[in-house]
């Protein structure tokens, strides 16, 4: 297989963990329990906690279902955080993209630059549209995004879905990260992954058989390369690491043990991707599994049972769940999104058992992003 390109070339990743805004924490897989609610507390707890144990970034998800809206909370958290970013999920379509940028720039300003987006392009809450009109309009978002970051004076736009004339960028401009943040993104059909080759910087992917991984980082960076861009790819996945393999086996088990398979159906039909490409092929993987759900060694499908999205995990003891790791990574890799259940409980043994032994890195940092000290209209730059 012929090397891919990748645009962070040096053997580091950053590491993510993920806070549950969208009312999915558990103890047992399909089992909702009162003191595991998306409430502004617990989720705090959780992005404190991440940025306590030294991971650089923390996903924070967006969905129509009780908890909290990402961007809010996101601008909440970064003034109680020391040193993690937040990959903040944003749907495109749902909040006109000038006053889109201005949040963003805000937040940005907040964060100190410690801010990154994860693009997403799902159906709006209440509205089905078509895979077409929804990447196109994804598309026509994210141009305007970044040409309002790059503008300087007036910025007039004609397009399929927005038209305006705006006398000025200023507003939109996030100082603190040349270029604005890091724009992460996940999606396996064709127009998704045209959508990643043209404008954004991280392809996530869901968990698949390392050969398919490999297969679609070749077809992306082919896709990109015609763009005359490089990116860099990520990977979204549960992890159960315990000190032996039976004691992750076990955990495992448990964690679906009480699982009504009719109601894990029901959650899933409730997430607005639940039908996508990337979804469908997680279930097409599982269909085929082992007696006890493992699509290939250490990744267990199990989770896809009654969670749309991210369906699989790495399962393992420390030594094994690094070793899985470090294949990724060698396979061209540079960021990681991760989680467990309950959150809290599966982060404390991650950090304790894993993270300390990955070569880590920020990859707004390496790729060079941050400003320092910016002079702006916020900071010592002249007012106008």
């Amino acid at each position: 297989m012929a090397p891919i390109p990748i645009r962070t070339p040096h053997r580091q990743v950053e590491v993510a963990w993920f806070s549950a805004l969208c009312n999915e924490d558990c103890e047992f897989l399909g089992v909702p329990e009162g003191g595991l609610r998306s409430s502004y507390e617990h989720c705090r707890a959780l992005v404190q906690q991440a940025d306590t144990l030294g991971f650089q970034n923390i996903l924070l998800p967006s969905g129509w279902v009780p908890g909290q809206d990402p961007m809010a909370f996101a601008a909440a958290m970064a003034v109680q955080t020391k040193q993690i970013n937040q990959l903040v999920a944003l749907r495109m379509g749902e909040v006109w993209p000038p006053m889109l940028a201005r949040a963003i720039a805000t937040l940005d300003h907040i964060a100190q630059g410690r801010l990154t987006l994860n693009i997403i392009s799902s159906d709006l809450p209440g509205r089905k549209e078509s895979n077409e009109d929804r990447y196109a309009r994804s598309s026509e978002v994210i141009q305007i995004l970044q040409k309002l970051w790059a503008t300087e004076g007036p910025l007039e736009w004609q397009g399929r879905y927005y038209n305006f004339s705006l006398p000025n960028c200023d507003a939109a401009k996030p100082y603190q990260q040349n270029g604005g943040p890091l724009l992460y993104f996940g999606g396996i059909s064709p127009l998704a992954q045209e959508l990643c080759a043209k404008h954004c910087d991280v392809f996530l992917m869901w968990p698949e058989t390392e050969q398919r991984l490999a297969a679609t980082m070749q077809d992306l960076g082919a896709l990109a390369a015609k763009h005359e861009r490089v990116i860099d790819f990520g990977l979204r996945i549960h992890v159960i690491v315990r000190e032996t393999e039976a004691a992750a086996r076990a955990a495992a088990a448990r964690l679906i043990s009480k699982l009504d398979r009719e109601k894990g159906r029901e959650i899933k039909a409730r997430s607005l991707d639940a039908k996508s490409a990337g979804v469908l092929r997680q279930d097409e993987l599982r269909a085929r599994a082992d007696a006890d759900l493992f699509i290939e060694e250490r990744i267990w499908s199990g989770i896809g049972l009654a969670r749309s999205g991210c369906g699989s995990a790495i399962v393992g003891d420390p030594d094994q769940v690094v070793a899985k790791l470090n294949r990724y990574i060698d396979l061209g890799m540079r960021a990681f999104v991760l989680s467990g259940y309950p959150h809290r409980d599966e982060c404390d043994l991650f950090a304790q058992h894993v993270l300390p032994r990955l070569p880590q890195c920020k990859l707004n940092e390496v790729q060079g992003r941050l400003v320092a000290n910016p002079v702006t209209p916020l900071t010592t730059g002249a007012r106008k």
